[in-house]
C-alpha cells in the first residue's frame, strides 16, 4: 500500500562528487552474478501515436514516457508462478492473514491479484490524497502511458475502487512501476502487497456507547485524526501493529528483532515504518498507518475506521532467501528457479549462486543542461543496456568555477549471467549510451 516504501524514499537521493572523464571497460569478479533475461534494447527516436499495453491500445501524448522494454513486463506476473520466490512470499503472507483473521465461514481477507497495472492518475494519486505538487507525480518518477494514465506506482491505486465495491478486508497483490536508480536493490518493476482492514465501532469494543467517529470533528493530534476518537485509534493501532509483528515473526522467526518508527504518508495518520535487524543492521521492511478518514468518506464509508499496510515482496524475499540482486527474480534459469521448488512454502531456503562471471566497468562524464533529470539518464541506460546493466552510480560531480556549468560522472557496471561479457560488447553498449545521451538529453560528453 505505502507508495514511498518499496525500494526508495519520498525524496530521491542525490550524490555530490567531482568530475572524471570517460574511461574504457575494466573487468572484475567481486560481486554476485545476475541474470540477462531480456535482449538489449535501443531507445526509439520517436514516440508512436499509440501504444499497446496488456492487450489495450492507448493514445500517446507529451506525457508518454513508458518504453517498450518497460511495457514488456506487463502481464509477466511472476508473483503468480507457483514456486517462484515471490509466489512463496505471497502465499506465506496470505496464509498468515487467513490464520490471524479466519472469518466465520471463509477467510476474512479477500485476495485480489489480477488487476491491470494501467491505472488513471486519479486512481494512483488523487484517490489516496497524494498532493498535486508531490514529486511522485512527475515524469521523472513515474511511467506515464499518457497524461491521464500511467503504470501504477503502488497497489494503493486500487484501494478506493475496492472500498466502493464493498470490500472491508482485502489484500491486493501486483507489479508496480517506478523510475529510479540502478543497483542491486532497485528495479523499475517490483511487487507489493497491500492490506486494508475496516472496523465498525461495535467491532472494536462491545460497548453500545463506544464511538469510533467524532461528530463534529475536532483537532488533529500527532496520534489521532480529527474525526477519530482516541480510544478507537488506540485499538486500531494495537490491532495493526500486533498483526504485522506477528507476520514478521512468522517469516523470520520468533527471535527477530524489530522496532517501530513514526513516519508520514499522505494516506494514513498516524503512520509508522517497521524495521528489522538483519546482519546487525536495521532495515526498513514495511509501512502502515490508520487510513485517512477522507479516503473512506470519499468512498461512501462514513461509519467505519480502517488501517492499511504496504509490504514489498522483493524486500522480504531478498532478506529471507539471501538473494543478492533484485534482477534475479526475473530469471528463467532453471538453476535459479529449481531452488524454490518445495512442497512446504515455509521450508527454509538459502539461495546458492548458479554461476559467476566478471563485471565490466565503464565511466562516462558529461556536462549537463539546465533541466537535466537523473532518472531520465537511468531510464536511457536501461533501454540501451537491458539486463546487462548491473549498476549505475554517480562517482563524481563538478561545477566549473567560472562558467557555473555542472558536470556529472557516472560509473556503469555491466555483467552477463550466462557467459563472460566481452570488453568489446560492453564498450559497444557504452558508446551507444553516450551517443543517445547526447541526442536525447542534450548532454556534452567530456
Amino acid at each position: 500500500m505505502i507508495a514511498q516504501l518499496e525500494m526508495r524514499g519520498l525524496q530521491r537521493v542525490l550524490w555530490s562528487y567531482r568530475s572524471l572523464s570517460s574511461s574504457p571497460c575494466r573487468c572484475s569478479s567481486t560481486s554476485p552474478s545476475v541474470v540477462d533475461p531480456l535482449a538489449v534494447n535501443e531507445r526509439t527516436s520517436k514516440i508512436p501515436e499509440s501504444i499497446q499495453i496488456g492487450g489495450h491500445t492507448y493514445r500517446t501524448d507529451s506525457w508518454t514516457n513508458v518504453t517498450p522494454r518497460i511495457s514488456s513486463f506487463v502481464g509477466k506476473n511472476i508473483y503468480l508462478r507457483k514456486n517462484h520466490p515471490l509466489w512463496l512470499i505471497k502465499e506465506r503472507i496470505i496464509a498468515y492473514f487467513n490464520w490471524r483473521y479466519p472469518g466465520r465461514y471463509s477467510p476474512a481477507f479477500t485476495v485480489v491479484d489480477n488487476l491491470s497495472p494501467v491505472v488513471t492518475t486519479e486512481q494512483n494519486f488523487d484517490s489516496i490524497l497524494v498532493p498535486a505538487d508531490h514529486v511522485s507525480r512527475s515524469k521523472s518518477d513515474s511511467y506515464y502511458v499518457n497524461k491521464s494514465h500511467l503504470l501504477r506506482a503502488h497497489t494503493s491505486a486500487h484501494q478506493s475502487d475496492l472500498l466502493r465495491s464493498g470490500f472491508r478486508e482485502f489484500l491486493v497483490v501486483g507489479d508496480v512501476y517506478r523510475r529510479d536508480e540502478i543497483n542491486a536493490t532497485h528495479y523499475p518493476v517490483f511487487h507489493q502487497m497491500e492490506g486494508v482492514r475496516l472496523r465498525y465501532a461495535h467491532e472494536l469494543r462491545d460497548d453500545p456507547d463506544f464511538k469510533a467517529i467524532k461528530s463534529p470533528a475536532e483537532v488533529r493530534s500527532p496520534g489521532c485524526q480529527e474525526s477519530h476518537t482516541e480510544e478507537a485509534a488506540a485499538v486500531m493501532e494495537k490491532d495493526l501493529k500486533g498483526c504485522l509483528e506477528g507476520l514478521v515473526k512468522s517469516l523470520f522467526g520468533q527471535k527477530v528483532e524489530l522496532r517501530w518508527n513514526e513516519s508520514f504518508f499522505p494516506f494514513t495518520h498516524p503512520s509508522w515504518e517497521m524495521e528489522v535487524k538483519y546482519n546487525n543492521e536495521w532495515l526498513e521492511l514495511l509501512g502502515c498507518g490508520i487510513m485517512e478518514q477522507k479516503i473512506l468518506n470519499n468512498a461512501g464509508i462514513h461509519d467505519q475506521i480502517g488501517w492499511a499496510c504496504g509490504i514489498g515482496l522483493e524486500r522480504i524475499a531478498m532478506r529471507l532467501y539471501e538473494i543478492p540482486d533484485i534482477r534475479l527474480f526475473w530469471s528463467e534459469d532453471s538453476g535459479f528457479l529449481s531452488q524454490f521448488e518445495v512442497d512446504n512454502i515455509r521450508k527454509l531456503i538459502k539461495y546458492k549462486a548458479v554461476s559467476q562471471f566478471p563485471q565490466c566497468t565503464n565511466d562516462v562524464s558529461f556536462w549537463i543542461p539546465e533541466h537535466f533529470e537523473k532518472n531520465d539518464f537511468y531510464e536511457l541506460v536501461r533501454d540501451c543496456g537491458g539486463e546487462l546493466v548491473e549498476q549505475v552510480k554517480i562517482i563524481d560531480e563538478f561545477t566549473h568555477p567560472k562558467s557555473g556549468r555542472k558536470s556529472l560522472c557516472y560509473r556503469i557496471i555491466y555483467r552477463h549471467m550466462e557467459k563472460t561479457l566481452t570488453k568489446d560488447k560492453a564498450n559497444s553498449i557504452h558508446k551507444n549510451i553516450e551517443k543517445i545521451a547526447v541526442d536525447k538529453l542534450g548532454v556534452q560528453i567530456r
